[in-house]
């Protein structure tokens, strides 16, 4: 492989840097046969916003089509499917409760998860992309998965340790955009404005890449199985869990499949775009003492909704504000508060409102207390595990 920064084999040492674990390659290795063999096969992507291909020109220079591609060059006997269901600013706890709806109904069989500079390393996040790695493992298809450490260009920060971790115990193969592309980066050997316009998010350049780093690993794993130089002859998932893995089971509702009491609030019927067509298929209302309502039984939940840019000249009261109260307790209400303070556009804001080891009924209260001309608050959707 070259590129316009390295000769071949200078790159190829930083591509290999870039493998942190080359992990059980048995579900790869399998997948990799049997498109030799002239089989169909699907090729899975989740994460944020650099596998949605945010900052790429087109949709085809995102890494994650550079590396499908790079399988439907490989393999031009085999018919290969295609599921990006990455979502920008969107976290692993996002990704567990929707992976089956946007990913895993349509049997990948292999994915990508990309989550590094999503998750932060707190202990939250470890559970909750253990609860994604393995729900993806448990799966019926048996999906190889590979783990991608993507990383801020700025400072090099990202989540790879906690994701690591988890990624090391279930023998994941990991490759690392910190271990490879970030370390020429800090070397002053690859400008970073050259590769990304804002630290984070890869141009057409940036997200090249990222995909050869990736692709580096697949050749590697290809060589292995055309010589039938592969060791692991099966793959077992582990018993035991790392952390309480109580996520593993979140369902994300919407206005598809809850019903909750409605008084002032509506249902959303509007067309969705896409998975990246966020605000969609939730409840909305724009007066004051709008309320919706509804009941459970589960150990944790979270809400998802619309949070709001300031515009210019806007007063301070430019996005809804609603309470919500659990078990009828006022004490303890939660402000839902729609203000954005940043700049890059609305956010789909997902605010944890309790986690228990152990499932119990609860009822739930959302009010909107102060109202916005011409902007409703927006429930986008609840998640319950």
């Amino acid at each position: 492989m070259k590129n316009e920064f390295f000769d071949e084999t200078e790159w190829k040492t930083i591509c290999d840097r870039g493998i942190v674990n080359i992990g059980n390659h048995y579900r790869i290795s399998k997948t990799i046969n049997k498109a030799r063999e002239g089989k169909p096969i699907n090729i899975g992507f989740i994460g944020g916003s650099i596998t949605a291909g945010s900052l790429a020109s087109l949709p085809e220079t995102c890494y994650a089509y550079l590396v499908y591609r790079w399988w439907k060059e490989k393999f031009p006997g085999s018919h290969i499917g295609y599921v990006n269901a990455g979502i920008g600013a969107t976290t692993s706890q996002y990704g567990v409760a929707r992976v089956f709806g946007d990913l895993l109904r349509y049997e990948p069989d292999v994915v990508f998860v990309e989550f590094s500079v999503n998750d932060s390393t707190e202990d939250k996040y470890m559970e909750t992309y253990e609860g994604l790695i393995r729900r993806i493992l448990g799966h019926p298809k048996e999906s190889a998965v590979i783990i991608i450490n993507n990383v801020c260009y700025d400072n090099g920060s990202n989540a790879q340790e906690i994701h690591n971790r988890i990624g090391m115990y279930y023998d994941l193969p990991i490759v690392s955009i910190k271990d490879s592309i970030y370390t020429e980066v800090e070397k002053g050997r690859v400008k970073a404005e050259s590769i990304t316009p804002d630290n984070l998010h890869p141009n057409d350049r940036g997200h090249r890449l990222i995909a050869d780093v990736i692709i580096n690993f697949l050749e590697s794993i290809y060589d292995r199985a055309l010589h039938k130089q592969v060791i692991d002859e099966f793959y077992a998932l582990p018993e035991k869990t790392l952390t309480k893995n109580r996520y593993i089971n979140s369902v994300l509702y919407n206005n598809l499949n809850f019903q909750p009491e409605l008084y002032g609030f509506k249902a959303d019927t509007s067309k969705k775009e896409g998975l990246w067509d966020v605000f969609r298929q939730g409840w909305h209302a724009k007066d004051k003492g709008s309320n919706i309502r509804f009941s459970a039984e589960c150990c944790g939940l979270s809400v998802l909704y619309r949070k709001y840019v300031r515009k210019e000249a806007e007063n301070e009261l430019f996005a809804p504000v609603a309470r919500l109260v659990v078990d009828n307790n006022e004490d303890k209400a939660i402000i839902l508060d729609a203000r954005f303070d940043q700049d890059w556009g609305d956010y789909l804001y997902l605010h944890d409102i309790f986690k228990y080891d152990t499932p119990d009924k609860h009822t739930v209260d959302i009010t909107v207390t102060d109202q916005a001309e011409g902007r409703d608050f927006y429930l986008a959707a609840i998640i319950m595990f």
